[in-house]
Parts: structure tokens; sequence; C-alpha cells
């Protein structure tokens, strides 16, 4: 037996529904995945953030010609590179 908050039951059951599994299959599958360590959080590789290039909104008027630049800043200021 185990005691969840109300908001992390109701999105488990999401996903189980969505999934079309039971509650109980998607609590042993994400067991599973816990004791093999695949869970791990793992650092956004440089590929992730280009593909992030275009997205989005700015006031800035330089982001098309300084993208390289503005990334590059972006990735060392939140994972010092």
């Amino acid at each position: 037996m185990i005691y969840l908050e109300r908001a992390q039951l109701r999105a488990l059951k999401d996903e189980a529904h969505t999934l079309g599994i039971s509650l109980a299959e998607l609590v042993r599958r994400i067991v599973t995945r816990h004791q093999q360590g695949s869970d791990e959080v793992t650092t956004p590789t440089h590929e992730s953030y280009m593909r992030l290039v275009g997205l989005g909104a700015s006031t800035r008027d330089d982001v098309a010609d300084r993208h390289d630049a503005l990334l590059g800043e972006g990735l060392a200021r939140d994972h010092g590179r």
C-alpha cells in the first residue's frame, strides 16, 4: 500500500488511461525503470537545444543574426559550458 497526494494519483490515473493500462501496471513499470536506473535525469544535449531554435517569440530584433551566440550564452549560463 502506498499513499500519494491527490494530484499525484490523478496524474498517474490519467497517464495509465492514456496508455490503456491499469494503474497497477503503470506503477510496476515506473518501479522497474527506477530499478534499472533508466529514469535518471540527464543533461540536455546540444541537439536538443538546437531543435528549439526558431520557436517562440522575442522582443529582441537580433535573434535571427545572433541565435548561435545567444544559444551558447544560454548553455553556458544554465549548464556551465
